[in-house]
């Protein structure tokens, strides 16, 4: 039996938590839930939107798995998500970007798997306000984050049978910052003979990414590029409500999806829970539940290519309570 850390969020967070941990029962995981709460609600009540009971009970469980978070925009309290990598020391945000039968886009072959530093960057926060014109922040890279972020894209391309790590920057512009990232990837790619590295800027990127996406195989970027790419990426394959995620360290790793908590739709049985259950997928597999997680990732991908019982966002009709019903029947 494994403890992990549940965080419902708000928003839609609690309603497509409720289905996730619905599914996962049924499914034979062996989990036990500590339940933390965080967010706008939570901040009301306890002063922040992330407590340090939060963040003692993932170090104390290595693992979590978070709903969305509201985070107010240009004013009020610091990301949450932001803060719980800063305070695990979570280097790693990887994004799996794969079609799904069913889904209709505009491409039938995406494969690919984005690698970003999470930890520095403009995400370090540092900025000033020099006049009433005129503000300005700060971008940090540091050789430590950057190899470290390096090591982990090419031991993920090794243990999960990937070919090419490619490795995305700005150093033509940035050539101090973005420089010394890819300086770094370039001399971690001589510890992996066996894995082609490619380098690209990540303007171009984003121009192939629309025209060839499957020419690309695992992406390691700097935070900010990372950030924007990651969701051009899910747009590829259907959209935020498709799109799972996890930050991982050395220490501790956090599962979650990567869009909002919508809370126009909140309370209204809309919601779709894939992201967050394909995010706990991983999880299972991190675990070492994969038994569980390819029942759970099969159920879903059958009620999917059916079509016959999908949320709004997918194309469908139904309820997020028919939906989660749906996948527990295909289980």
């Amino acid at each position: 039996m494994q403890t992990v850390t549940l965080i419902p969020g708000d928003g839609i967070g609690p309603e497509i938590t409720n289905s996730v941990v619905k599914i996962l029962e049924k499914a034979g995981a062996a989990i036990e839930w500590d339940i933390q709460s965080a967010g706008a609600d939570v901040a009301e009540k306890e002063g922040s939107p992330l407590p340090d009971r939060v963040i003692e009970s993932i170090k104390k469980n290595k693992v979590a798995l978070k709903a969305p978070v509201t985070t107010p925009i240009g004013k009020g309290f610091r990301s949450v998500n932001v803060q719980l990598r800063k305070s695990l020391e979570l280097y790693s945000n990887l994004r799996p970007c794969k079609n799904i039968d069913g889904i209709k886009t505009r491409y039938d072959n995406v494969d690919l798997v984005i690698v970003r530093e999470n930890t520095e960057d403009l995400y370090a926060g540092i900025e000033r306000q020099i006049d009433e014109d005129t503000a300005e922040s700060i971008k940090i890279i540091t050789r430590k984050a950057s190899v470290r972020i390096a090591k982990f894209a090419f031991e993920y391309a090794v243990k999960n049978n990937r070919k090419l790590v490619t490795a995305v920057s700005k150093a033509n512009i940035c050539k101090l910052t973005d420089g010394l990232f890819l300086n770094c990837a370039r001399e971690v790619a001589k510890e992996y003979p066996n894995i082609e590295y490619k380098e690209i800027l990540v303007d171009n990127l984003c121009m192939q990414l629309v025209q060839k996406p499957e020419q690309f195989d695992v992406l390691v970027l700097p935070n900010l590029y990372g950030d924007i790419v990651s969701d051009l990426c899910a747009g590829l394959i259907g959209g935020l409500g498709v799109a799972q995620g996890a930050n991982i360290g050395e220490e501790a790793a956090v599962f979650e999806p990567v869009h909002g908590s919508a809370p126009d739709i909140k309370g209204q049985n809309k919601a779709n829970p894939t992201a967050l259950l394909l995010s706990s997928i991983e999880m299972l597999k991190y675990i070492n539940q994969k038994d569980v997680a390819q029942k759970i990732e099969k159920a879903l991908y059958k009620t999917i290519k059916e079509g016959r019982v999908l949320t709004a966002d997918l194309g469908g009709h139904s309820t997020t309570d028919e939906y989660t019903q749906e996948i527990i029947k295909n289980l």
